[in-house]
């Protein structure tokens, strides 16, 4: 039986991880963020803190042999760290795709795992304000700058890291299976929606 993995790509300031950790905790799956950079650490031998500063950033290689499972441990000394940190993750997303049911955020997981017939696309957005008010509750603002400013950046770097390792459009609403507006429904009804669409598709038994 193949497992069920739900991908959740999500607008900065949205709700992403909070929402996704409920929902495997409700499912009782894997959730996979933060701990893919520090087990593609310990798989590379890299410090952590390498990774962390290019996660979800892409280069300027063409390297797509890595989405493809067609990365090699001889090639990665001429990696760019972000293809390294892509690779590793990638590798991990597949291998615990195949062992477990789980929930992954953001990583091109959509695209990695694309060929998994039980797997979930889903999309978070919201409007600014409700990011920006998520954002002053999470975060410090940083002096002189605006959270407005911050978030802009963030989703801008996410659509090129998306682009480049998939090359589609991030929001591309096509490319998901559910969209979630969760400044309009809230973080618990998002959380409520997702579950209950894999539930009534037939993805838990």
């Amino acid at each position: 039986m193949n497992n069920t993995i739900i991908s959740i790509c999500r607008e900065y300031c949205s709700g992403g991880k909070e929402i996704g950790k409920k929902v495997s905790d409700e499912l009782g799956y894997t959730f996979l963020d933060k701990q893919l950079i520090t087990e593609a650490a310990k798989k590379s031998g890299y410090d952590e803190s390498v990774f962390e500063k290019v996660d979800e950033v892409a280069t300027n290689s063409l390297l797509y042999s890595l989405v493809l499972g067609t990365y090699g441990a001889n090639a990665a000394g001429a990696m760019p760290d972000n293809d390294k940190l892509f690779g590793l993750q990638a590798e991990i997303i597949r291998d615990t795709a195949k062992e477990k049911n789980c929930v992954v955020i953001g990583r091109c997981a959509d695209y990695v795992l694309r060929e998994e017939p039980n797997l979930i696309k889903i999309f978070l957005r919201a409007d600014m304000d409700f990011r920006v008010e998520r954002f002053r509750s999470l975060y410090t603002v940083p002096e002189g700058k605006k959270p407005e400013d911050i978030i802009n950046k963030t989703d801008k770097k996410r659509a090129s890291y998306y682009k480049f390792y998939t090359g589609n459009l991030w929001k591309d609403m096509n490319n998901y299976d559910l969209v979630i507006n969760t400044g309009k429904v809230g973080i618990d009804n998002a959380v409520a929606t997702i579950i209950d669409y894999v539930r009534k598709y037939g993805y838990v038994k």
